[in-house]
């Protein structure tokens, strides 16, 4: 497999097509695998780049070490787009990955033409919270996280994996993912013990009145309302946005109902 070197790594990559760079960014637990359905409806209209971000397969990491961070992930996003040497690109993160495609676009704004947004992950600061308080708090994933991470410290990895899921996609979660999923999950599940110590900065209303790209936030019509929380404190700020929900789709809509996600992806990035 092709790898691109970047501040220091190896990045491994696949990509399918020709045209404007689509580069597309996994989540927590992932690698480029996560967009295999994605790649040929894609890759007929865009050069589309699927990565696998510092530490993710196919490297076999330990989980030592202080780089597996958002910050470290967001710099290396970027240098890897400045690396291709094709211009802006598109860019599309699910989860983890659209908080790092967020603070791309938010930092490095030459670098992307377009953004796509599935259900980031994070918080939100106070300046994008709403004015009265929600029935339902946010989730707390970090001690959900800090338990499954000592699960798979012990290789127990299928028994913290599973409830982590059912939490972030919903009830059955687990047991409902197809077994390539989780496979993939299973093979970067020790990058859970990294994550668990990164501190991830909350989004605040300058950070999103920063990007100047046009953003498309997805939802899933299912996920958790913790994800729609987000994207609502985020679309009162973006400047140029638009949203969309995904039917009959949980926080994995690409997954879940991918005709639908990948529609949706193209009409927005149509001739921009």
């Amino acid at each position: 497999m092709p790898t691109l070197s970047v501040n220091g790594y190896e990045m491994a990559f696949v990509e399918h097509g020709t045209g404007i760079p689509l580069l597309l960014v996994h989540g927590s637990i992932c690698d480029y695998r996560y967009w295999a359905r994605q790649m040929e409806p894609f890759g007929a209209h865009y050069r589309t780049v699927a990565v696998s971000l510092r530490h993710c397969w196919p490297e076999r990491w330990d989980g030592e070490g202080d780089d597996f961070t958002t910050q470290q992930h967001t710099e290396d996003v970027a240098a890897f787009v400045a690396a291709l040497q094709a211009g802006p690109v598109h860019l599309l993160g699910s989860s983890r990955g659209a908080y790092i495609a967020f603070r791309v676009a938010q930092n490095f704004p030459h670098l992307v033409r377009a953004l796509v947004l599935a259900e980031p992950g994070g918080v939100l600061d106070p300046s994008l919270q709403p004015a009265q308080a929600e029935a339902d708090p946010p989730m707390a994933l970090g001690p959900l996280y800090a338990e499954a991470a000592e699960r798979i410290r012990r290789g127990e990895i299928d028994e913290g994996l599973a409830p982590a899921v059912d939490v972030i996609i919903g009830p059955g979660g687990w047991k409902g993912l197809p077994e390539p999923i989780k496979q993939i999950l299973r093979d970067n599940a020790r990058t859970l013990l990294g994550q668990i110590k990164e501190q991830r900065a909350p989004f605040s209303r300058a950070d999103a009145q920063a990007i100047k790209a046009p953003t498309l936030l997805m939802a899933g019509e299912r996920s958790p309302a913790n994800y729609h929380r987000i994207l609502d404190g985020l679309q009162s700020a973006l400047r140029d946005v638009r949203r969309v929900t995904i039917p009959a789709a949980s926080h994995t809509s690409n997954i879940d109902n991918p005709r639908d996600f990948e529609r949706e992806v193209l009409a927005f990035l149509k001739d921009r």
